[in-house]
């Protein structure tokens, strides 16, 4: 029988060898297109083989946040599916659920490339991107078409993110209109304020920039879907504390720890291939290994804030099935990947789940759900 799993070879070696960019347009339109086919026989016999090579299901591994059902805690992070044009397949791939976005009001075409570096030395990615997407509007038919051909089996979150021509003072307005369009079409919303790529986004962490923002949103969402806020790792500790204090006040459902980082040291990479120039001298956020304890760390700081009571979604730096179990224990309810799916390929999602069957078996829980904030125990 053909293999299906087949075209991700070429994809995952062009990764490598090719603009990273470029890649990542070639891999998304092969999901896509691939998407599109399901209803033929081709199309469903390869979706039937993604499914056989890249999932595992295992009742240990279900939780229920938000009234959502979540088949295993492994999601794609945003910042892959901007436009949610794969949105259909990503269960398909073993993804528990899955971030599109970030989307923005307006459409963007974010900044000049080159935008997007490898840095293999440390595991990492550096990105400028600048939130590109073809805005709120576009996503929601694009999404609107998708559910009408497949009702959406995993929870699908949408990353929301201020337009780069909005100003400061009116970027509460622009998150709530593009939650307007996009409401009906996703599970749960997070509030993208940690993004080093559009200027001046992370000023709006700050207390006085965040409140009006979080109370136009819930006035508009009604109860009606979560709401979590996604936070910078180089943030203080009175700053990431200030934050979960507004959590509290505006009922927010989560936290999602963390965006990427603008930090440089520990980088073994000192000078960027693509534009030779030193590494201190590029703009743009640093995901992957290099983020790995600094995420941990604060989401260990917030389950300690909040006494586990506010879940979080983990991200940074997750390689191995040892890096998931640590940020479940330290209080992550659910995980995101993003560079560790580019560097380790698609096998990754099924390895990391078997490898945390392995961990509730050695340390004799019976469930996900009950390793969640394990260390602090």
């Amino acid at each position: 029988m053909f293999n299906f799993t087949k075209p991700f070879y070429p994809l995952l070696l062009s990764a490598v060898k090719n603009d990273p960019e470029t890649a990542h347009r070639q891999m998304l339109k092969t999901l896509s297109q691939l998407q599109e086919s399901r209803s033929s026989a081709w199309g469903n016999l390869a979706i039937k083989q993604l499914q056989k090579s890249f999932c595992l299901y295992d009742s240990r591994l279900k939780q229920n946040l938000w009234g959502l059902n979540f088949s295993n805690p492994v999601g794609l992070a945003a910042g892959f599916d901007k436009d949610g044009v794969a949105a259909g397949i990503w269960s398909s791939l073993g993804f528990g659920f899955a971030e599109l976005g970030a989307v923005t009001f307006h459409a963007q075409p974010g900044n000049p490339r080159p935008r997007l570096f490898r840095l293999p030395l440390d595991r990492a990615a550096l990105n400028r991107m600048g939130a590109n997407n073809l805005g709120a509007a576009v996503m929601a038919d694009t999404l609107k078409q998708t559910w009408a051909r497949q009702p959406r089996d995993i929870p699908i979150g949408i990353n929301l993110c201020k337009s780069k021509i909005t100003p400061l003072e009116a970027a509460a307005e622009d998150y709530v209109n593009s939650f307007q369009l996009l409401k009906d079409w996703a599970d749960y919303f997070v509030v993208n304020i940690s993004s080093p790529n559009t200027p001046g986004l992370r000023s709006l962490q700050g207390g006085e920039q965040l409140e009006p923002i979080l109370e136009a949103l819930q006035q508009a969402n009604q109860n009606t879907k979560p709401l979590l806020v996604k936070i910078s790792p180089d943030l203080d500790w009175k700053a990431i504390a200030a934050i979960v204090d507004l959590a509290k006040t505006y009922h927010l459902s989560g936290i999602i720890a963390t965006n990427t980082t603008t930090r440089r040291d520990g980088l073994k990479t000192e000078i960027l291939e693509t534009t030779g120039s030193p590494i201190q001298a590029e703009a743009g956020g640093i995901s992957g290994a290099p983020l790995r304890e600094r995420s941990t760390e604060v989401i260990r700081f917030i389950w300690q804030q909040t006494k586990g009571q506010l879940p979080i979604i983990g991200v940074g730096g997750i390689f191995t099935p040892e890096d998931a179990w640590t940020k479940i224990a330290a209080g992550a309810s659910l995980l995101q990947i993003y560079t560790g799916w580019i560097y380790e390929g698609p096998w990754i999602v099924r390895n990391i789940l078997a490898g945390l069957l392995e961990e509730l078996e050695l340390n004799g829980l019976s469930r996900l759900s009950e390793a969640v904030g394990l260390e602090h125990r």
